[in-house]
């Protein structure tokens, strides 16, 4: 299957949508910085299963469905950090889409993510992210999850690697920077987090008009192995 995140710098990037569909044909697609109430229901052949609700610029995911049927979706809040008390910018951090396989007839786990800015601590966006794969194992127990998304992490990715292998998932970065916009923050910020799922690849794909680039994973579920999860 393929998936494509993308961090629509506040919504800006949001007419480059139809064109990256239908240049890339991804089974789901995984926004951040979204305008909810702005978004297509439909993007070529794919349909929005859901958007967040809390804030005006959030999370969403579309899916193909005529490869797979909906079976749930949950938003959760993580730890917030000042920046996000202050300002009051984003309340749901990860949104989850339990999915069914119309051909083999198994349920996967898919989820959009956004951690803390940089103004936060990489300790605090570490707990966000272990917080929201367990969140997401509460929907799709035993299931293989993947977690796309603006990790915010462009500094010290190997404690953030060993944190994820601690926890029993896999942390995969792309084969190119991610973030082009300042010269001092430029680098890798978009990941995907997995158990039970084979990483064939994850392409950065070119930069369009966000500060962030697409990223597009091409990953085969598989039965988990939890051996390491806390």
């Amino acid at each position: 299957m393929k998936v494509i995140s993308y961090n629509l710098r506040k919504h800006r990037a949001a007419d480059e949508l139809g064109a990256l569909v239908a240049e890339h044909a991804p089974d789901v697609l995984c926004l951040q910085e979204a305008d909810s109430a702005a978004l297509d229901e439909r993007l070529g052949d794919l349909t929005l299963v859901e958007a967040t609700q809390g804030n005006r610029l959030g999370l969403a995911v579309y899916h193909r469905a005529n490869t797979f049927d909906v079976v749930g979706v949950s938003a959760f809040e993580l730890k917030k950090s000042l920046h996000d008390r202050i300002l009051k910018p984003a309340h749901e951090r990860v949104l989850g889409v339990r999915l069914h396989d119309i051909d083999s007839g198994a349920d996967l786990v898919v989820a959009s993510f956004h951690a803390a800015p940089l103004t936060a601590l990489n300790s605090l966006r570490r707990h966000q992210i272990r917080a929201a794969l367990d969140a997401l194992a509460e929907i799709g127990d035993g299931l293989p999850i993947l977690m796309v998304g603006d990790y915010n992490y462009p500094v010290f990715k190997e404690n953030l690697g060993q944190a994820v292998r601690d926890h029993g998932y896999t942390l995969s970065l792309s084969d190119d920077r991610t973030y082009t916009r300042y010269r001092v923050f430029k680098g890798h910020y978009d990941f995907a987090t997995s158990v039970g799922f084979a990483i064939d690849s994850i392409r950065t794909l070119p930069q369009r008009s966000s500060d962030h680039r697409p990223i597009l994973v091409t990953a085969d579920p598989h039965p988990v192995e939890r051996t390491g999860a806390a």
